[in-house]
């Protein structure tokens, strides 16, 4: 198993846990939101959806996979009624043919309007 502390380039941590797990070929990230490394989260929901995707994507580079690796996503809005939008950019950032499993469900969230988590495909090894 390979443990994935923190991406480079990404947020860190707020606790004492692994961005991701490496086991048995698959990924499985921790819960991402829309930190931004040394900056401020976006304001707009639309920009926070797409700062967690952002934020996905660089703790399943460091895991040796990608967006186009995902097979299941869970996504935790804050806000219900947001679904529609969420939608949309879900849509654009997998496109028509690559469609994972997902669970997406309203919660209470602190101090944020989304997070998500994703399990996903490792790229096989060279000369694997």
């Amino acid at each position: 198993m390979k443990h994935i502390r923190a991406a480079q380039g990404g947020p860190k941590p707020v606790g004492p846990y692994s961005q991701a797990v490496v086991a048995n070929g698959l990924v499985f990230t921790a819960g991402q939101i829309p930190a931004v490394p040394g900056g401020d989260m976006p304001a707009d929901f639309t920009g926070q959806v797409r700062q967690t995707f952002a934020n996905l994507a660089m703790v399943l580079t460091e895991a040796g996979s990608d967006l186009s690796k995902v097979v299941k996503v869970n996504a935790y809005l804050a806000e219900e009624d947001r679904m529609e939008e969420f939608n949309e950019i879900y849509h654009e950032i997998f496109g028509p043919e690559h469609v994972p499993a997902r669970t997406t469900v309203a919660v209470g969230l602190w101090g944020v309007r989304l997070e998500m988590d994703c399990v996903a495909v490792c790229h096989p090894e060279p000369n694997a």
